[in-house]
C-alpha cells in the first residue's frame, strides 16, 4: 500500500470511524487505480493523520469506507518557510512549489518586492491560490507527505520583514560573502528569496536592519526558483547528516 489519498477533515469522522471520498480522489481511486469494495487504502487529512481505510461501498460519485486504525504523525522538529518573490513565469513558480514540497518545505509565502514583475490584481488572487494549492497537494501525494505545506496569500516585502516567530531569518544575496552554514536542527527558519533581478540594494539593507542575516549561496547567480529550492535542500541535507529522523523535513 504505497499511495496516499488526501481528504478534507469534514470527510473524515474519526468518532464513527467512517470516511466519504468524493471529487478528484474518488476519480483517481475508482477510475485510475480501479479500487473497489474490500480494498484497503491509506488516507490523510494533510495535518498529520495517517489512517488505513477499507472500502465498503463504491457509488457513482463517491466511495464510503471504514477506518481500520489510525495514528497521528508528528510535525518535523525543523520547519522551513520560504518567502518567494512572485515570478513572471507561472510555470517556474509552479516548479518551485512542486519541488520545494518534495524537499520538505513547511510554508510558502508569495512575496511582492520592488522588482517583482508579476503583481496580480486582488480579484485574481483566489484563482492563483487554488492553482498553487493544487500543485502542492499533487506533489504531497506523489512524495507521501502527511503534512501538506501551507500556502499563504501574497505579502509585501515590507510585511515579510516584520514576520516574527522564527529562530533564524535569512536573506540569500549575491553580494554576501557569509557562508550559509547554519544550525538548523529543531529550528524554525525563514528565507527571503528575490525574483527576476534579485533584491534591490536598499531591500538588502532594510532586511539586515530588521535582523535578517545576509548569506551567500555561492559565487554563481541562481535563478529565483533555484535559490528557493537550494535553501530547502540545504536544510534537508543538514538534517540528513545530523541523522535524527524526528527532525527531517
Amino acid at each position: 500500500m504505497t499511495d496516499l489519498h488526501y481528504l478534507t477533515p469534514e470527510r473524515i469522522d474519526l468518532q464513527r470511524q467512517r470516511v466519504v471520498i468524493e471529487g478528484d480522489e474518488f476519480h483517481h481511486l475508482s477510475r485510475v487505480l480501479r479500487k473497489g469494495e474490500g480494498d484497503v487504502i491509506r488516507i490523510t487529512d494533510g495535518n498529520g493523520l495517517c489512517a488505513d481505510v477499507r472500502i465498503e461501498r463504491c457509488g457513482r460519485s463517491s466511495i464510503e469506507g471504514s477506518i481500520l486504525h489510525f495514528r497521528r504523525v508528528p510535525r518535523p522538529g525543523t520547519a522551513v518557510t520560504i518567502a518567494m518573490s512572485m515570478l513572471k513565469s507561472h510555470h517556474r513558480f509552479d516548479l518551485f512549489l512542486e519541488k520545494a514540497t518534495e524537499l520538505g518545505v513547511s510554508r510558502i509565502m508569495p512575496m511582492i518586492t520592488s522588482r517583482t514583475v508579476s503583481n496580480p490584481v486582488p480579484e485574481k488572487i483566489d484563482r492563483k491560490l487554488l492553482r498553487w494549492k493544487s500543485v502542492v497537494l499533487a506533489a504531497s501525494r506523489q512524495c507521501r507527505r502527511f503534512h501538506v505545506p501551507e500556502i499563504l496569500e501574497p505579502v509585501s516585502f515590507h510585511d515579510a520583514l516584520r514576520l516574527q516567530g522564527y529562530d533564524c531569518r535569512l536573506i540569500p544575496h549575491e553580494s554576501s560573502v557569509k557562508s550559509a552554514t547554519i544550525d538548523v536542527v529543531g529550528r524554525k527558519l525563514l528565507f527571503l528569496v528575490g525574483g527576476e533581478g534579485g533584491f534591490a540594494p536598499e531591500e538588502v539593507h532594510l532586511a539586515a536592519e530588521a535582523g535578517f542575516l545576509p548569506v551567500s549561496f555561492g559565487n554563481t547567480v541562481l535563478r529565483a526558483e533555484t535559490a528557493g529550492l537550494f535553501a530547502v535542500a540545504m536544510v534537508r541535507a543538514a538534517l540528513l547528516e545530523h541523522g535524527n529522523p524526528d527532525q527531517w523535513l
